[in-house]
């Protein structure tokens, strides 16, 4: 049965039809040789008479009413796109939802998300977030932070690409109580995954036409952990001579980018230290909810507001800001090839934040979310483009 599918694909490969998808722009061909867990195998994605099948993972706080706006800017926009929606229960005492919802990832190759809450106190029920990333191998999550023209912040015309480790460091998830009292934390650094996302965030800057690449890191008190980080990115940057490597300590940076963002160009930096700077860097265009992120893998890609965070306090309020939700579906557009749909969407942002001024509260306006949005609609529809 085996040998009879292999000959169909390769039958297939050499009519030209493509079966499995190019995953994003950035240049993922790097394994693992030396995988500290099974990959995951990549499968055809679903798409069914030229409509892309797109799980979507609500999560908590603001998540589903933001999840309920992409929906609506989709339909009026004549979208090319069907969700599968999953709401992963926080309170569950189970991983049946989280089963459920990586196995429709696999399954449809793209997933956009809110942040998902995890309130179960047992230590069997691991965290949703991370365990997605962790599942799927989705090993580099990359923030693209952009000034936006008309609002206000500390510092216009940033312009910086934040490269973050994924899937280890802090995040190991590795942690026990030796005596009682007394608990140790382990934070797993491996050359394979450090030598893997220095190579895509060089691609990256190469690719996007960036100048620079700057490590960020703890070399001088983690010496062994944050030293081989920091050793593999400077051996890496020995492959990419017209591309500028720096590399700065953690606490450092954060100074320097509240005083000076723009000497940043691509940054690059372990688990703990990515999630650090993207709220600090997002914080400084505007805040938590303007900002995208984009989680890859060899086989998987999920999309999902840059800083994640669940924003609770302000649900149901319909106060809360869309756009960086809004901007995640563009990148996910612009993965799954629908550039046109893609440029309508970010087009229409642009202008509602630039030219009509159309602002949340957390932006000091006093639109509703509901009014950003109609917004944007009226430009997706009206903007022009062959599909």
């Amino acid at each position: 049965m085996l040998s009879i599918f292999l000959k169909s694909y390769t039958s297939l490969k050499k009519s030209g039809l493509q079966i499995v998808r190019q995953l994003s722009s950035v240049n993922f061909d790097i394994q693992q040789k030396h995988p500290q867990a099974q990959r995951p195998v990549g499968l055809p994605r679903a798409r069914y008479g030229g409509r892309n099948a797109v799980t979507m993972l609500p999560g908590g706080g603001i998540g589903p009413e933001l999840m309920d706006y992409v929906k609506e800017v989709f339909l009026e926009g004549g979208i090319p796109v069907d969700f599968e929606t999953i709401q992963i229960d926080p309170k569950s005492d189970n991983n049946d939802d989280l089963e459920y919802a990586i196995m429709s990832i696999r399954r449809n190759g793209v997933c956009i998300k809110g942040n998902i809450e995890t309130q179960s106190l047992d230590s069997a029920i691991i965290s949703r977030n991370v365990a997605i990333r962790n599942e799927l191998d989705l090993f580099m999550n990359v923030i693209h932070v952009q000034s936006y023209n008309n609002i206000r912040s500390r510092h216009k015309n940033v312009d910086v690409i934040v490269v973050r480790q994924n899937t280890e460091g802090e995040y190991a998830m590795l942690e026990h109580e030796s005596v009682k009292g007394v608990v140790e934390s382990m934070k797993v650094i491996t050359k394979t995954n450090s030598t893997r996302l220095a190579r895509n965030a060089f691609e990256l800057a190469k690719n996007n036409g960036r100048s620079k690449v700057t490590a960020i890191h703890k070399a001088n008190i983690m010496k062994l952990s944050d030293g081989l980080f920091l050793e593999t990115c400077k051996n890496m940057s020995l492959n990419y001579p017209d591309i500028k490597f720096d590399h700065m300590i953690i606490d450092n940076c954060c100074m320097q980018l509240v005083s000076n963002p723009h000497q940043f160009d691509v940054m690059v930096m372990p688990n703990l230290y990515g999630s650090i700077v993207s709220n600090v860097i997002c914080g400084l265009v505007g805040g938590a909810g303007i900002i995208s992120g984009k989680n890859y893998g060899d086989h998987y890609a999920v999309f999902e507001p840059g800083t994640r965070n669940t924003g609770s306090s302000i649900a149901g309020t319909n106060t809360a800001n869309p756009i960086a939700m809004l901007n995640a579906s563009a990148d996910m557009l612009e993965h799954l090839g629908h550039r046109v749909h893609c440029d309508k969407i970010r087009t229409a942002i642009s202008k509602t934040l630039n030219e009509d001024m159309v602002h949340t509260p957390d932006l000091n306006g006093t639109a509703k979310s509901s009014d950003v949005v109609q917004n944007i609609i009226k430009y997706v529809k009206s903007i022009g483009g062959r599909i």
